[in-house]
């Protein structure tokens, strides 16, 4: 037996491959392996993972995982981490890179790739989707709204005593036998997670433990949420209905759920300091499908494409998505935030419904009054002076103690010991805004502590420069305080103090007779002009390499609500210093989109239980709307070219088919389904890449009748190279009654758009075809969009987004 004798491996050096290897996982396996009968299924309800044939087949696999590591290193070499057995067929190992090629050169071995860090995607929304008055009654009401579905969160962990998961005030929730997950025991208090509405909670950081990145001090060896946002999102998606939100004495109204009578399943890979590792997610997924999840929500995802693969389908944190959905569970993945530029989504393939992020119809704005009049706006969602009153205004600036070195930056307001409280106190304090608060090194929340400590009446915090990565979101407070975030309005306010300081022949100040009153920002503002696409929202066209090539696939999938999102939060949570120490927060991101979505597709599964994560995904998709609240087109957030935040007429890029609505989606009329054979086919028909390379990541092999990607049945089309004249089919399902259908077209001029048959009727539970023929007509070098649209005689309006860039043939 050849074995490579290498140094023992300590954790944190060598580094994590993932492995794939020959043979099919559980979930695909037909037979033809002598002793062991067929796995493969079709819904995760059919599995049987305690079934003699499911284990056998299991340990059996595991096995081979070992042979084949023990026949080439020697024992303390290497050291597997996990078996991925049931989604995937191969295994995670820490190894040097010279085992990591020895592996690679091996018969039998698939693919090998160094493991990758995964990144998080960082209430009113239930009124402002219509959710208490157009969806939950249809469910029972908010207590049966997702009753008996469970959402798996692959995130941050979870804060158990929160209000928005406890079971004190509700029904108690009975025993779901098909559910199999299990709950691990806090190392401190001795208890378990779950209480019902939590329902599983386990960790996995196996990998983040090898790459030595794992600090159980702080990460907490535990599903325990020491960061905060698996908290938030679970509480986003599922957490309990009419949870008062309370901070700093002022209530900010009511949370909830989409679905708050959901159960949630924790599945924690995200930590502190690090994020988290693709071996580890993997391995989370693979146990939530095997548990018996309805819903994953994924608010994380790779930090860029892979770089091993042709095609960005072709990974394994991709392939085990796409086997937790050929095993029924419906998958919502955040789109990233690296909005607004193009091809910046990091959530790639199409059976996944990826979620963009839009701001809702509630704003916090407030402003500044002036001594001389001018009125300079600003976010402090804080109470207004007292009394409604002016009081002077001190510069940090002017107002520093010797001892302030330049150790610290005072201007930044966080050290209250670096200014002199007697020329504070009674005042309104101005501080600057410096890349310390990008960093997250400052925050509001402590400039407000400094401002209370020094007896300050308020406090301004203006920026003078533009920071890249500068997010500027209002943030509670209990002091009277205003952030100006338009460096043109702290000219004019640096201007008035100025002219209205006295100062000594050096420059120091004898007097301050600036003055300013801080308004009440307490209230909400509510907009017509919502949803929005948030500016930070990763945009498409979706990429099908490395080299960002095109793809035939639209993404992002759709828009749900992202910004400003009031959810649980943990009280030892770090991931956003203005909540430390906080019960609820109020964050956006993508992050907070993707929960929604899951929630929303609980309520669908619940309704619709042996619908696929295709029908559920078809569902969203072609009752979403491209009008805002207002019945104008959805506006997206974008730079101009002096960089200054605009609004510009949204397209698919930024939303998908649009924003989600609810209530429609319960009842979408007609839906097109897919199967795994289906995505098997769309894999093999794009363009480079290899059969080989399909069979090794997926073990599921190409026909020669390969196609064209735009032919798989999503409820999207998009053509990234169209030359000449090519056409398409959809397959619609009805689920509904009978119902006769117009069919219409809308496109760019540039780009001929037809459909036929132009009307048909669909019975119950029939599918009809459509043909759909897009023809060049000229070339501008952009992308064209329009739609079809499919009017029913009993109201329903399926409509299919179209997106294609015509060439020259």
């Amino acid at each position: 037996m050849l074995f490579f004798s290498l140094p023992l491996l300590a954790f944190g050096s060598g580094d994590v491959y993932i492995v794939t290897v020959e043979g099919e996982p559980v979930v695909s396996y037909t037979g033809g392996v002598d002793g062991f009968s067929a796995t493969a299924i079709d819904l995760v309800e059919e599995m049987d993972i305690t079934s003699e044939s499911v284990t056998s087949y299991a340990l059996h696999l595991e096995k081979k995982h070992d042979a084949l590591l023990d026949s080439l290193f020697e024992v303390g070499t290497y050291k597997k981490l996990y078996s991925y057995r049931h989604l995937v067929n191969g295994f995670a190992v820490h190894i040097s890179p010279e085992q990591a090629e020895a592996l690679s050169n091996t018969p039998g071995v698939k693919y090998v790739e160094r493991d990758m860090k995964i990144k998080k995607f960082t209430t009113h929304t239930p009124q402002f989707l219509g959710l208490p008055t157009g969806v939950w009654p249809t469910r029972g009401g908010f207590d049966r709204a997702g009753e008996d579905i469970v959402i798996g969160f692959v995130d941050s962990g979870i804060y158990p005593k929160h209000p928005s998961f406890a079971t004190h005030n509700t029904e108690p929730y009975g025993p779901l036998p098909r559910y199999r997950g299990k709950c691990e025991v806090d190392p401190e208090t001795q208890r378990d997670f779950c209480n019902g509405k939590i329902i599983g909670a386990q960790h996995f950081a196996k990998a983040a433990i090898a790459a030595g990145a794992f600090n159980p001090a702080i990460d907490f060896p535990s599903p325990l949420d020491g960061d905060g946002h698996g908290s938030h999102t679970a509480a986003i998606a599922a957490g309990n209905n009419g949870i008062r939100v309370k901070m700093h004495g002022y209530e900010f109204g009511k949370a909830s759920g989409m679905a708050p009578r959901a159960r949630i399943a924790v599945y924690k890979v995200l930590y502190r300091l690090f994020g988290g590792y693709v071996s580890d997610v993997v391995a989370a997924i693979e146990q939530a499908v095997l548990d018996g999840v309805d819903i994953l929500n994924l608010s994380v995802g790779p930090n860029s494409p892979p770089t091993t693969t042709k095609a960005t389908f072709l990974n394994p944190f991709d392939a085990a998505l796409l086997s937790a959905v050929r095993a029924g569970v419906f998958v919502a993945q955040a789109a990233g935030n690296g909005g607004p530029f193009p091809k910046t989504l990091v959530s790639f393939s199409p059976w996944i419904t990826t979620v963009a992020a839009a701001i809702d119809d509630r704003r916090y704005k407030n402003n500044l009054t002036l001594g001389n009049g001018k009125i300079l706006p600003g976010l402090g969602l804080s109470p207004s002076t007292h009394g409604n009153k002016s009081f002077n205004l001190v510069s940090a600036n002017d107002v520093m103690l010797d001892l302030s070195l330049l150790k610290y930056n005072p201007l930044d307001c966080q050290r209250p010991e670096l200014l002199n409280r007697n020329k504070v106190e009674g005042n309104i304090l101005i501080c600057g805004y410096s890349f310390n608060f990008v960093s997250g090194t400052a925050s509001i929340k402590k400039v407000s502590e400094t401002a209370k400590s020094l007896g300050a009446a308020g406090f301004i915090v203006a920026v003078e420069n533009a920071y890249p990565g500068a997010k500027f979101d209002p943030v509670p407070i209990d002091t009277p305080g205003i952030l100006i975030t338009d460096a043109r309005k702290t000219k004019e306010l640096i201007d008035y103090y100025n002219c209205s300081t006295t100062r000594d022949w050096a420059g120091r100040p004898i007097s301050f007779d600036a003055t300013a009153s801080i308004a009440d920002g307490l209230a909400p503002i509510l907009h017509k002009s919502a949803p929005q696409v948030a500016l930070f929202s990763s945009r498409g066209p979706d990429v099908k390499d490395f080299s960002f090539q095109d793809a035939d696939v639209l993404k992002p999938d759709i828009l749900a609500p992202g910004n400003l999102i009031w959810a649980a939060w943990t009280p030892n949570g770090t991931d956003e210093a203005n909540y430390i120490g906080e019960g609820f927060a109020m964050v956006s991101g993508t992050s907070m989109a993707a929960p929604h979505i899951a929630g929303i597709a609980a309520l669908i599964k619940q309704k619709n239980p042996h619908w696929s994560p295709s029908a559920i995904k078809s569902a969203l998709m072609t009752t979403a709307t491209t009008l805002d609240r207002g019945g104008r087109p959805i506006l997206a957030q974008q730079y101009s070219e002096t960089e200054i935040m605009t609004l510009v007429q949204a397209t698919p890029f930024d939303y998908g088919s649009g924003a989600v609505n609810p209530k429609a989606a319960l009842d979408p009329g007609l839906i097109l389904d897919i199967t795994y054979e289906d995505y098997i086919r769309f894999l093999c028909s794009v363009p480079d890449v290899d059969p080989n390379e399909v069979l090794n990541i997926t073990s599921s092999a190409c026909n020669s009748t390969a196609g064209l990607p735009a032919d798989l049945n999503s409820p999207s089309i998009t053509i990234s190279h169209l030359e000449g004249t090519q056409t398409v089919k959809r397959t619609v399902t009805n689920v509904a009654d009978s119902e006769t259908y117009v069919i219409t077209t809308r496109m760019s001029p540039e780009i001929a758009l037809e459909a036929s048959p132009p009307a048909m009727t669909v019975l119950p539970g029939a599918s009809r075809e459509i043909t759909v023929t897009l023809t060049v007509r000229s070339v501008t070098g952009g992308y064209s969009f329009g739609e079809v649209l499919m009017k029913g005689d009993r109201g329903h309006r399926v409509r299919i987004p179209v997106v294609a860039m015509g060439f020259n043939s």
